[in-house]
Formats: C-alpha cells, sequence, structure tokens
C-alpha cells in the first residue's frame, strides 16, 4: 500500500471551488446544486481478487483506490480496473468507518465501474457536471480519499485521444498536470465544486504525446452519461459488445509490435505470438494503434471473424482470429 502523505498545496483554486459549492443562489435552476463540500464525496475503496482471476498477475489481488459518492443510496463510481473479477469490495468512508458493496457494473469502452454500498454512506453526493467545457489551461481540483490533504490544484494540459495495448481507446480523454500519485478512480472535480472525471493512469506525456511531462489521464464525465442508466439497471451499457482478440500491440515507430498475447486467448490460439508485426486488418493497412482498433471493431460485434495481416521474422502471413465478447474472458465471467 502506498504510503499517503501531504500533497501540493491548493492556494486559493480550492477556496474558490469551496466557496463555488456552498453559493447554491448562483448556480442555474437546470443544474443541481454542488455539494457542500465536494471533498467528502470522495471515498477509499479496497477490493480482493482471486488468485486465479484473468487479471491477477497484471493489476494484484489487492487493489486500493478511491471512488466517487454520486448518488444517495450509496451509488459509487470508480476506475473500473479496481473492481475487475472482484470477489469483495470495501469502502473507507470519513478515514475509518468501513463499509462493504458489491460490484453494481464495469463498462470497458469507457474503463468506468460502479459498486453498490451495502448500507447507506451517510455522505452528501457530488453532483455530476459536464467534461465538455474542459480545454487546456483550464484550472482543476485532483481529489483521492482523504480530503483536503489528498486533494492538489492542476490544470487541464491536454484533451485527446488515448490509446491503451490493452484493447482499449478512449476519445477527448482529460490529461492533467502536476500528476497525483493516487489517481485510481480519483474524482477530477472543476470550479463549482462538480465531478467532471474519474482518474486512471499516470502517464509520461500528459501534454503532447513523446513530450515529457508527467500526469494524470481521467475518463471524462460525458462518457459516463448515455451509459449511466443501462449500467444500473444492466451492469453494462446496451450496445454490442466490440471484438477482442486478446492481442496486446505497442506502437513504435509507426509498427505494430505485438507485446503480450494473453495464453487460452483467441491470438493465442490463432498461433500470435510476442514479436509478431501487425500490417492490416481485413486488408487495410495499419500502424498506429487507433487506427488498429478502429479497423478492428468497424469489423462488426464480438464474435466476427478478423482476417489480419502479419508479419513473423521476414515472412508475412495471413491469420483469422475469431474473436470473443472479453467479459467472457473472465475466470468468473460477471452475472450482470
Amino acid at each position: 500500500m502506498i504510503r499517503r502523505r501531504a500533497l501540493y498545496p491548493l492556494g486559493n483554486f480550492l477556496a474558490c471551488v469551496l466557496f463555488a459549492a456552498t453559493a447554491a443562489g448562483q448556480v442555474s435552476a437546470a443544474e443541481p446544486p454542488a455539494a457542500s463540500n465536494p471533498l467528502e464525496a470522495v471515498i477509499g475503496l479496497e477490493s480482493k481478487v482471486p488468485a486465479e482471476a484473468r487479471t491477477a498477475a497484471a493489476l494484484g489481488t489487492k487493489r486500493q483506490g478511491s471512488g466517487v459518492v454520486i448518488d444517495d443510496a450509496g451509488l459509487v463510481l470508480t476506475i473500473g480496473y479496481l473492481i475487475l473479477e472482484a470477489e469483495s469490495i470495501e469502502l473507507s468512508v470519513g478515514g475509518s468507518r468501513r463499509v462493504s458493496a458489491d460490484v453494481l457494473a464495469y463498462d470497458h469502452e469507457t474503463g468506468l465501474g460502479l459498486v453498490r454500498a451495502s448500507r447507506p454512506l451517510d455522505v452528501e453526493p457530488i453532483p455530476i457536471g459536464s467534461s465538455g467545457p474542459l480545454v487546456r489551461g483550464r484550472q482543476v481540483v485532483v481529489a483521492s480519499a482523504g480530503g483536503l490533504r489528498a486533494a492538489i490544484g492542476a490544470y487541464v494540459v491536454s484533451r485527446r485521444d488515448f490509446a491503451g495495448w490493452w484493447e482499449y481507446l478512449l476519445e477527448k480523454a482529460i490529461f492533467t498536470a502536476p500528476a497525483h500519485p493516487h489517481f485510481g478512480g480519483a474524482a477530477l472535480i472543476d470550479g463549482d465544486g462538480r465531478l467532471v472525471g474519474v482518474g486512471s493512469l499516470m502517464v509520461p506525456d500528459a501534454a503532447e504525446e513523446n513530450e515529457p511531462l508527467t500526469g494524470n489521464m481521467f475518463v471524462p464525465i460525458d462518457a459516463l452519461k448515455p451509459i449511466l442508466a443501462d449500467l444500473i439497471a444492466e451492469g453494462r451499457a446496451a450496445r454490442p459488445s466490440r471484438p477482442w482478440l486478446g492481442l496486446y500491440p505497442q506502437e513504435i515507430h509507426g509498427r505494430l509490435f505485438v507485446t503480450r498475447v494473453p495464453r487460452g486467448g483467441p491470438a493465442d490460439r490463432a498461433g500470435l505470438k510476442p514479436g509478431d508485426l501487425v500490417l492490416g486488418v481485413a486488408g487495410k493497412a495499419v500502424s498506429t494503434l487507433p487506427g488498429y482498433y478502429r479497423a478492428l471493431w468497424g469489423l462488426g460485434p464480438a464474435g466476427v471473424e478478423v482476417p489480419l495481416s502479419v508479419l513473423r521474422g521476414n515472412r508475412p502471413t495471413d491469420i483469422k482470429i475469431r474473436s470473443i465478447d472479453r467479459m467472457n474472458w473472465f475466470t468468473k465471467p460477471p452475472t450482470y
């Protein structure tokens, strides 16, 4: 467990956020009033994952981070990898009160997850804002569980697509700096005291790709809005699942090298190996992660057959892979 410490002082900006949160008379009637102290809605989250889980080796069996209370009935929003394949969830409220919770939903496309506390948390929820206005230079607060000592002032340093090697592409991701060390599930709060993003990663190139500036990447809250009702009702978004191959590439100098192939996954069964070079999808040349993902997902929903052109050594070859729904890959597929 990472030891918590006092972070960068927030200065006048946090005071402005807290003032705005209490200035109900200045809030538009079309918007919900801000919480009296939005930092209180950010709570601790700890999950335990079975050792045999598919994600245990990469993400660990004990995962710790933050969650954000978003309703009066104990609904907590967090980043999905903290709760993926979890067998138990415990929330920490106010630094000392412990409350068990159940996994309610997970959405791979956004990376977001929801848990429901087993009893009321007696925490005022933070209102959901809009991530659309967050442009470069906008000042924000990044808060993990722990109140004022676990919050820092930061700036939005870029808005751009983020592609991860784990078959993940997030459009209009929010990048901030300076970096918060406890980013997993952290709340991104705007100047009106509203939630505008959920913490996902620490990245070395927050401002621009391949330009050194350590910062954080956040999932925009606007990505949650169209699917929130589905997640609460069904545990997943009501859209076709994307095809998943279990083929994890890395973009190096305009080429896509396969770096990892999970054992027993579709790509492994088709004979893909680390070191192979992906040249194209269904006859379309690809050289970037976003281009590869869009070509792959453009073929149809999970279950579609995916023709890949690959280079192994100096020998080009064509391979067909039958894709699956990633949710069915887990050792214990979720019941939701």
